[in-house]
């Protein structure tokens, strides 16, 4: 599976133990709250690095009439979307929903799309406003189900391949829970920056840019 450093893979049951091995504490409350720090650290991570089996496709249909194109259910962030005509791919380009709104003031003009938004967290916007239905095509970054989402003896990508960047992750939220000493909480605030450090390497690389057009790659770690 790709184990790219020396800690065991994770099952939801052994990483909700090794966090209270590491922080000596059994407390009901702090183990309560072992599926928050988990999941904290899933979203630090994914919005860190790119890694590329997030990477999906799909299809669909852009209707005439209508700016609007949903997002895929497990959407994260574009990579592309390209109408399709007459078998040719129509590349859009990524822009701030500002300015489709200047391109596009009126949405009665109809054309077929050359500019896509992110609306909201459920929708693209398109401009100019489909002239008629068109196939679509969405690459986009998708994000995977928590590991607190499964059964205790359950996986996901990040518990086998990534561990260490999941287990620090989840460690330096629970020590802030604790209120643990500063030197602690940065302790394993350092273990987690080089562990996505390490990913970074191996999972971004300089492969994960959006095909078409989209921003560099991210290299600070915050």
């Amino acid at each position: 599976r790709g184990n790219h450093n020396d800690i065991m893979s994770f099952t939801l049951a052994t990483l909700k133990t090794a966090i209270q091995d590491y922080l000596e504490c059994t407390e009901s409350t702090f183990v309560t709250n072992l599926p928050t720090f988990i999941k904290e650290s899933e979203q630090r991570i994914f919005k860190l690095v790119e890694l590329p089996k997030q990477r999906k496709n799909v299809t669909g249909q852009v209707t005439a009439s209508n700016r609007f194109l949903a997002t895929p259910s497990d959407f994260y962030a574009p990579f592309s979307v390209a109408i399709i005509s007459s078998n040719t791919y129509h590349y859009l380009d990524f822009k701030h929903t500002s300015f489709i709104k200047e391109f596009a003031p009126n949405t009665t003009t109809t054309g077929r799309p050359r500019y896509y938004s992110l609306f909201d967290d459920t929708a693209f916007e398109l401009a100019p406003v489909p002239d008629a239905n068109y196939d679509v095509e969405i690459h986009y970054l998708h994000k995977p189900a928590s590991l607190t989402s499964g059964a205790e003896s359950g996986t996901t990508l990040l518990s086998t391949d990534y561990p260490d960047a999941l287990l620090y992750g989840s460690l330096a939220e629970a020590a802030v829970f604790l209120k643990e000493p500063p030197d602690v909480i940065a302790t394993f605030e350092q273990r987690f920056k080089e562990a996505i450090a390490r990913m970074k390497t191996i999972g971004e690389g300089r492969e994960t840019r959006d095909e078409y057009r989209y921003d560099l790659l991210r290299t600070g770690v915050n």
